[in-house]
């Protein structure tokens, strides 16, 4: 399988660089695996989509503002870091640029002194291992001096951080949204209560390797990314009550797609754990444990466009994707959302 298969052409103007005002106005593409069948509604209409008894998964991780922008220590020069993954307490594993200033053993200030950070050793791919010091609380500190994480292709002023969030965060961890999720309001989750159907959480950190392009002609030679994850006794109790009812288990967003799969096992049940899951799925893949899912429009050539192709089909996709464009839907992060049933 081919890494141009998943190649579409997309106006840059699509590109959505600013939030709605509105979460859940954003639009919502509705495509029918049965029927063959494409639907163009709002993400206000989801409810009319569910059924008592169904059960949302969704992510509950909370974005970190981990983006750091600040200065050598002694010579001033400037330094970008980019939080990638917490190794243990205050040591983390970072992006930075420009690499050539941070050798083990340099140090660097953040905030006017507020976080400071010294490099322990290089890492894979050029990042680097570090230990952050301060006084106080580590998350609080970086409210107060870090920057979202925003994507690369947007490049807009994100005038409110908590935009980047969706409203049911609660575990920080997270280098990038788990943008699905952002669509969602409050009053939505009362209306989808209200008709009987579960919510369920788990949660997954989601690194910057999803934005990562695949580099390999070969996509079965891509090198996948780890990410955190857990999953609790709880939560793998409804969502097995609820395939044992005859009822649907759907994914709200490509992050809980990838727990779900990780952790249901060949008799079609769900366990609860936590761990590192690099599941790659791409055409072909047989899913055990998801029946619907809601994702945002994916890059071209990206590992997520490969899952929703698998799980709806390439050229089904494709086409859904070409119908997107012609009515000039809102792409990628703070894009449109689609919903795969």
């Amino acid at each position: 399988m081919k890494l141009h298969d998943f190649w579409y052409d997309l106006p840059e103007r699509l590109i959505a660089q600013n939030p709605l005002e509105k979460r859940d106005m954003s639009r919502l593409l509705v495509l029918d695996r049965k029927k063959d069948v494409l639907e163009h509604k709002h993400f206000s209409d989801l409810p009319g989509y569910l059924e008592p008894g169904d059960c949302l998964v969704i992510n509950n991780t909370r974005v970190l503002p981990a983006r750091l922008l600040g200065q050598k220590e002694g010579s001033g020069g400037k330094i970008e870091f980019v939080l990638l993954k917490r190794i243990e307490a205050d040591i983390w594993e970072v992006i930075l640029k420009p690499g050539r200033k941070a050798k083990p053993g340099s140090r660097f200030i953040f905030g006017d002194g507020l976080l400071k950070a010294e490099i322990l050793e290089i890492a894979e791919e050029g990042n680097r291992i570090v230990k952050f010091f301060y006084d106080g609380v580590f998350e609080e500190i970086l409210d107060k001096v870090g920057v979202m994480p925003l994507p690369p292709y947007i490049h807009a002023t994100l005038q409110d951080k908590e935009r980047y969030q969706t409203v049911y965060s609660k575990i920080n961890g997270s280098a990038a949204a788990p943008t699905a999720g952002l669509h969602f309001t409050p009053e939505l989750f009362d209306i989808i209560r209200e008709k009987g159907v579960n919510i369920a959480e788990l949660t997954l950190h989601v690194g910057l390797g999803t934005f990562r392009p695949v580099k390999t002609e070969n996509i079965l030679e891509h090198h996948m990314h780890k990410e955190y994850y857990t999953i609790s006794p709880e939560t793998c109790a409804l969502i097995n009550g609820t395939r044992e009812q005859g009822k649907r288990v759907i994914a709200v967003g490509t992050t809980s797609v990838r727990v779900l799969e990780t952790q249901t096992r060949e008799d079609g049940r769900i366990y609860p754990g936590e761990g590192e899951t690099d599941i790659f799925i791409y055409p072909g893949y047989s899913f055990r444990m998801v029946d619907a899912l809601i994702t945002n429009f994916h890059l071209p050539e990206s590992t997520l466009i490969m899952l929703v192709s698998a799980f709806a089909g390439k050229d089904r996709i494709l086409n859904a994707y070409q119908e997107a464009i012609a009515l000039e839907y809102r792409f990628f992060s703070f894009g449109d959302a689609m919903l795969i049933l």
